[in-house]
């Protein structure tokens, strides 16, 4: 499975892990690792998230990005490096990249309810009046994300031959963010920059991305050999994909995969593309020093300690999103 070029990524069922049956477990928790170890992508069924709600988060998402550009921009907060609330048009650009994507975005962030000191590291949420029905169903949804986040965590765990429980402490309030992404209408495709495109290749930043059915292709995958594999979801699916924090903590036994969003056809520009990714962090004082488990005389060590923390702040400024 680990050596095998895939044409498409692997599907699996979360029910088979949480099912009770040690089988069907042990089974979900190869197939989940084998693929993470291979194309670094999964797609997902029985992730926790109803047709309701979706339909519901994406229709208040798709009011937000429909308000005038000043109305948006209301809630694009100085000083938060984009943390909370609205990021305009081409704000962010790939690490590496001067040109923008051609997206708009807006973050949610993790709410703390108990009596976590964390809580101090955290800037509120900023929820915009116009659409008072986004909090609501946007916390719904980061919840239910965050909680099959931790399950897909804990096979991953088990794979990697530690504890089931070992990222559990380390995710509990974690700085994970719900991004609700506008690739918005480009009117005329010769008026934005001839290397523009909705999201350039990269890698995520976090332990692994949860991203909820886009409304249209254009997701690719970078295999190995070099070919871009497209991704789509069935309506029931989710995708999770592995990030470099996880790929610096497993010595890349676990692949960060590099992905993109390519444009659709030209005359396909003036349309919008809307999609959800959930990025799931762990909390900033996570050690992402490399599992010694994972280091070996044919896979030495290939990062420099770091935290969490540490290396999101790294990732931000190269992002553009922070100075």
């Amino acid at each position: 499975m680990t050596d095998k070029l895939l044409e498409e990524i692997p599907s699996l069922d979360l029910a088979d892990f949480t099912s009770g049956d040690p089988t069907r477990k042990a089974a979900f928790v190869q197939a989940m690792g084998d693929a993470h170890q291979n194309i670094g992508f999964v797609a997902l069924k029985n992730h926790g998230l109803s047709d309701e709600l979706t339909d519901q988060l994406y229709a208040a998402i798709k009011k937000f990005f429909a308000l005038p550009d000043e109305v948006k921009q209301k809630y694009e907060i100085p000083g938060l490096a984009g943390q909370r609330g609205y990021v305009g048009k081409g704000k962010e650009s790939a690490k590496g990249r001067n040109t923008g994507d051609l997206k708009e975005f807006y973050h949610v962030g993790q709410e703390v309810t108990d009596n976590d000191p964390i809580k101090e590291e955290y800037p509120d949420n900023v929820w915009p009046v116009e659409v008072p029905e986004f909090k609501e169903v946007a916390l719904e949804a980061y919840q239910r994300l965050e909680a099959s986040g931790k399950q897909v965590l804990k096979a991953l765990a088990i794979y990697l031959g530690l504890s089931e429980d070992y990222f559990d402490a380390k995710v509990h309030n974690g700085n994970s963010i719900l991004r609700p992404i506008h690739y918005f209408p480009i009117e005329n495709p010769d008026a934005v920059p001839a290397d523009a495109v909705r999201a350039a290749e990269h890698g995520d930043i976090n332990l692994i991305t949860l991203l909820m059915g886009a409304s249209a292709d254009g997701l690719q995958v970078l295999r190995r050999d070099g070919k871009w594999i497209p991704i789509t979801a069935l309506p029931e699916q989710i995708i999770v994909n592995v990030g470099d924090m996880l790929s610096r903590h497993t010595n890349n036994k676990l692949k960060s995969t590099i992905h993109r969003v390519v444009n659709p056809s030209r005359e396909m520009m003036n349309t919008s593309r809307y999609s959800i990714p959930f990025f799931m962090h762990p909390r900033s004082e996570m050690d992402l020093t490399c599992l010694e488990s994972c280091i070996d005389a044919q896979n030495p060590k290939q990062f420099p300690d770091t935290t969490a923390g540490e290396f999101l702040n790294e990732r931000l400024v190269e992002l553009g999103l922070k100075k």
